[in-house]
């Protein structure tokens, strides 16, 4: 999963609604420029690939570098196995997590100013939510980090967001058909943990981020998603990777630099495998850039790593 908190990593990765609503020649558009980074060692390499989990139409084709680095990978690896990022049991799994087992409600956990924009923003889409089944009686039987992922989704539905477009989504199922495995760095229960185990004052900041995000509107989503189409790892960690580490650090360490760690050594492993394949990682874009991102960390271990970029004179190789 790119935020100055968790919600607004969402919005770098999810297309907002204002971008559909935009008059545009989708044939006209260039493939997007691809944060794409290859890691080499004696014998094997690996292709990074900084994704959005939703997408839209004109965000395909993608640039020939991605086909190319497709094409040379015998295997693919993402946050979670597409089998398990494409079961239903996975969102139930998820909003079992998610219930409140005290018998309290979660307005007992946030404070009036933030109860009063929760209650804002259900009034505002009362009518996606009854289409999502919720009410704002049921949303009070929820842990404020599960709240949180559903105003983020709800958001992002009301936006015209298509999660069968997204990058992970169609390149899973792009190995599938061209018969390359496929894996995981982390497993469904491993993801799901790692929202339910947060701290209750990381969970509340999580819903206030939410919040906040859904009220700012689409013009940061737009500069972020125009800078994730150009290529513009800068951009995108100046905007989102910097503001969350200051202002939201406890979040920042586990959404992004804890993950990272736990995630280098499987990726290591692979490298080392004895049959030298190449294959191609595919993560949330945050994951690679910054001082904590994967980059830069297998560059500290000695690995070789070069940027991927035709359009930008750092050609495939």
């Amino acid at each position: 999963m790119l935020c100055r908190g968790l919600a607004r990593l969402s919005l770098l990765l999810l297309l907002p609604a204002a971008l559909c609503a935009q008059a545009q020649d989708t044939a006209s558009l260039a493939p997007p420029v691809p944060l794409l980074w290859k890691v080499s060692d004696a014998d094997s390499s690996m292709y990074l690939l900084g994704s959005f989990h939703l997408l839209m139409p004109q965000d395909y084709p993608l640039s020939s570098d991605v086909d190319v680095a497709f094409k040379d990978a015998e295997s693919l690896t993402f946050e979670i196995a597409p089998q398990e990022m494409f079961s239903p049991s996975f969102g139930l799994q998820m909003g079992q997590a998610g219930l409140r087992t005290d018998g309290s409600v979660l307005d007992s956990e946030l404070t009036p100013a933030t109860r009063s924009l929760l209650s804002h923003w259900v009034a505002t889409h009362a009518e996606s939510l009854a289409r999502a089944g919720m009410t704002s009686d049921m949303l009070q039987r929820f842990k404020p980090w599960f709240v949180g992922l559903t105003i983020s989704v709800v958001q992002m539905t009301e936006q015209g967001l298509d999660p069968k477009l997204g990058l992970d989504t169609h390149l899973a199922t792009e190995a599938g058909k061209a018969g390359k495995p496929t894996g995981g760095l982390e497993t469904a229960a491993q993801q799901i943990a790692f929202f339910d185990k947060m701290e209750p004052g990381a969970q509340v900041q999580f819903l206030e981020e939410s919040l906040t995000s859904a009220d700012e509107g689409p013009e940061e989503a737009r500069r972020l998603h125009a800078a994730w189409r150009a290529g513009q790892d800068d951009v995108l960690w100046n905007e989102m990777g910097v503001q969350m580490r200051q202002e939201y650090p406890e979040l920042y360490q586990r959404v992004n630099a804890e993950r990272n760690k736990a995630w280098l050594p499987k990726i290591e492993q692979q490298l080392a495998s004895p049959s030298g394949q190449d294959g191609m990682l595919v993560v949330g874009a945050l994951h690679l850039l910054g001082p904590d991102g994967l980059v830069e960390l297998l560059k500290a271990k000695g690995y070789k790593v070069e940027r991927i970029c035709s359009v930008c004179g750092k050609p495939a190789k």
